[in-house]
């Protein structure tokens, strides 16, 4: 049994979501503060993790900061603040989805299947990517150029590793925002896409003026170039 943590202070969608994923034979355990999402989090181990962002004590933000330095587990936002800016930080430092209120149940509830099922398709994967002297620690979530370690945030490391599960094939930015993020494309959209690809080239590219590792092609998207 798959067991869910849920921190959310609204009592009738606790109520609602908890039925509805324990239907579902999830086991979940709520917090309605960051306080108590503390505690709580301590005595057991989850396999994903749903956070409201404003909280009566703190941010679902700040919780997901603490979570990620120690846990790789899917995290999922679940919040009423749907300002593109919001859902970048959210995706940026570590959430890997972002689900605005309102919400239909049901496409809640398969986003919660789909990253559970990321999540263990990624557990019996490869744990080590390498390409063009880049190399990426699947279980450590570290990245190397090198052989000396790069700092990539939470958006940049999923992009960069999804170019490396596909390398010298062209990806449109539908395709990547999909694999990366199931988010509509009117909160993570194309625009969002190039700033993050600007960024993950300052990193990796030994000239980010002149890419040739995540090389544009032109009207069909971007690909991970193996050079010669």
């Amino acid at each position: 049994m798959k067991r869910l943590f849920l921190l959310e202070d609204d009592m009738s969608l606790i109520n609602g979501l908890s039925f509805a994923l324990k239907k579902q034979g999830y086991e979940v355990t709520v917090a309605r503060t960051t306080l108590e999402a503390d505690v709580l989090w301590e005595k057991e181990e989850y396999d994903l993790a749903v956070l409201d962002v404003s909280l009566p004590d703190g941010s679902g933000f700040d919780f997901c900061k603490k979570l990620r330095r120690t846990s790789k587990v899917p995290i999922m936002f679940l919040t009423a603040a749907d300002e593109e800016t919001d859902m970048i930080m959210g995706l940026d430092i570590g959430g890997d989805d972002y689900m605005t209120k309102p919400f239909k149940l049901a496409v809640f509830l398969s986003r919660i299947n789909a990253l559970l099922r990321r999540s263990e398709n990624f557990s019996s994967a490869v744990t080590e990517l390498n390409s063009n002297d880049i190399s990426v620690q699947l279980l450590k979530g570290e990245v190397y150029k090198n052989g000396r370690r790069i700092d990539l945030t939470a958006g940049e490391y999923k992009l960069l590793c999804l170019f490396l599960e596909y390398p010298d094939q062209i990806l449109s930015p539908e395709q990547i925002l999909g694999k990366l993020w199931d988010c509509s494309e009117n909160y993570i959209d194309n625009n969002s896409l190039t700033v993050y690809i600007r960024r993950l080239r300052t990193k990796i590219e030994d000239d980010p003026g002149k890419p040739e590792r995540i090389v544009t092609v032109r009207g069909m998207g971007y690909k991970w170039n193996i050079m010669k």
